[in-house]
């Protein structure tokens, strides 16, 4: 049988990694009754950066059914970029222009004199990476992008992208303003508060950020993250060009951590164990969540007079500058709490560093998140029929917490404009403890009477987001269009690339 391989290009973040990974395995399962697709993920592990390092290294030593092949482009050692430019991570993606091209000219050229072929399909790349579109065209292949975030985010970008580069409007403009837009894909207005700072602020980054948007509609099609029920309206929005539109938008989710790669520790899990069902509240804030000890006495203070049982993922700042660095742990969680908070909240409360938060929050002890709403956790939460309250740090962060919040009714309001200054130009801003307490009161006392609160409203998605993927569901169909798309679009380019046989 002819195969069409895939090669998916992620960025070098670990959130977006793990999601491509996630996407690629989902494919070929989907895939999987009459095989006709084989998948290849370039991986660039960008200095320093030691969790995609070790996560690149737990997959590659997984056992699955289904699963892409690992190529390691270039790292650190042979990198130009200078980790110390504002432009670094896409200078550090740039940078692999050369590499990228060797790799697909060498799949093509691979044993092509064999008997039995296979079709190249085409480039998947991140949202990111739109610049290798320029790669797809030189080999006459298609490109096509996964966005890693939801409809409303991709309608978001591509407006603003517009904004810029077709109205020519100088989006500075909104940076600290109390303007509200009419943006498609959203059903309610959206406050200039909430785009992502490094769009509306001077410099190159808004450039470079909003050219990889622009460069969206040269792809064939564009796979998102999300699925129907989730955002109806934005999703509808996206298809309303019909089947003639390019590039055509496919929301083949919830794609979240499908093969669950992490458990909790026993430790954590023992403790876990002992509470009621879903009567703690989980604090965690992702890959790069932290915050300064001014914020963490808040968020103790809040936590305490609360009284909610509370398990709380509490990690280091890394060092402030241009390059945003990780969090680390810390030795002793004493030197940033308020004195003798873990012992006065002791048996109610755990605090823990870094926390495998998906299998944190399928534990049926957890009642309540407390999240800096990047997409992927977003996904995670309603999937496990988990609240959310919201405190957003960076990115499109607070586009999504404002998504959550107002446009959808399916989370309880912290902060929707909080934002991480990682460079520490200006001083730090503070959520106080009385704004957070409430919030977590509200969410873990949310009633799901009649279905219309938050509570309500997440264990009803939790349903439908189960559902999507099942055979027939809107997802699985959106899944299996893509891969007919990608076969009859790579019978139409028609490059060989070698033996399959």
């Amino acid at each position: 049988m002819e195969i069409t391989e895939l090669v998916f290009i992620p960025s070098p973040g670990l959130s977006h990694l793990i999601a491509t990974v996630e996407m690629a395995t989902l494919l070929l399962e989907r895939d999987r009754p009459r095989p006709r697709l084989s998948i290849t993920v370039l991986i660039m592990k960008s200095p320093n950066n030691t969790a995609v390092a070790n996560y690149v290294e737990k997959i590659s030593n997984t056992t699955w059914i289904c699963h892409p092949r690992f190529i390691n482009l270039p790292g650190e050692e042979e990198s130009t970029t200078t980790p110390s430019s504002d432009t670094f991570i896409f200078d550090f993606i740039d940078s692999q222009s050369t590499h990228i091209r060797k790799i697909i000219s060498d799949i093509i050229a691979d044993e092509r004199q064999q008997p039995s072929f296979s079709l190249l399909g085409g480039l998947v790349l991140d949202m990111f990476c739109t610049k290798f579109v320029d790669i797809a065209d030189e080999f006459g292949i298609p490109a096509y992008v996964f966005f890693t975030s939801g409809a409303c985010s991709l309608g978001f970008f591509r407006h603003l992208a517009s904004l810029k580069f077709d109205q020519g409007q100088d989006l500075t403009q909104y940076k600290d303003s109390d303007m509200e837009l009419s943006v498609p894909c959203f059903s309610v207005p959206v406050p200039a508060k909430v785009f992502p700072a490094t769009l509306v602020k001077e410099g190159p980054m808004a450039d470079i950020f909003l050219d990889r948007f622009r460069r969206l509609k040269d792809t064939k099609g564009i796979v998102v993250n999300t699925f129907y029920e989730l955002e109806s309206y934005a999703v509808d929005f996206l298809q309303s060009g019909g089947k003639s539109q390019t590039p055509r938008i496919y929301p083949i989710g919830p794609v979240w951590n499908l093969y669950k790669y992490n458990s909790v520790d026993d430790d954590v899990s023992n403790w876990l164990d002992e509470q009621p069902e879903k009567s703690v509240v989980f604090l965690c804030f992702g890959t790069m969540g932290s915050f300064d000890e001014s914020q963490v006495r808040e968020i103790a203070t809040a936590l305490e007079k609360s009284g909610a049982r509370f398990l709380w993922s509490l990690r280091k700042p890394g060092a402030k500058g241009s390059k945003r660095q990780p969090p680390t742990e810390y030795e002793s969680f004493d030197e940033v709490l308020p004195e003798g908070f873990l012992e006065r909240t002791k048996g109610i409360g755990k605090v823990i560093g870094w926390a495998e938060q998906v299998a944190v929050l399928s534990h049926p002890a957890v009642g309540g998140f407390v999240s800096h709403c990047g997409w992927n956790s977003i996904l995670e939460s309603v999937s496990l029929g988990v609240p959310i309250a919201t405190f957003p740090m960076y990115a499109e962060q607070q586009l999504n917490a404002f998504q959550l919040v107002k446009e959808l009714g399916m989370a309880e309001e912290i902060s929707i404009d909080y934002k991480i200054d990682f460079k520490g130009d200006s001083p730090p801003e503070i959520v106080g403890a009385a704004e957070i307490e409430a919030a977590i009161r509200r969410l873990m006392t949310a009633e799901e009477e009649g279905g219309g609160g938050v509570r309500g409203k997440v264990k009803e998605m939790m349903y439908k987001s189960n559902l999507a993927l099942r055979e027939v569901g809107p997802s699985f169909n959106a899944l299996s269009l893509f891969i007919e798309d990608v076969i009859t679009n790579a019978i139409v380019s028609g490059v060989l690339i070698g033996n399959v046989g």
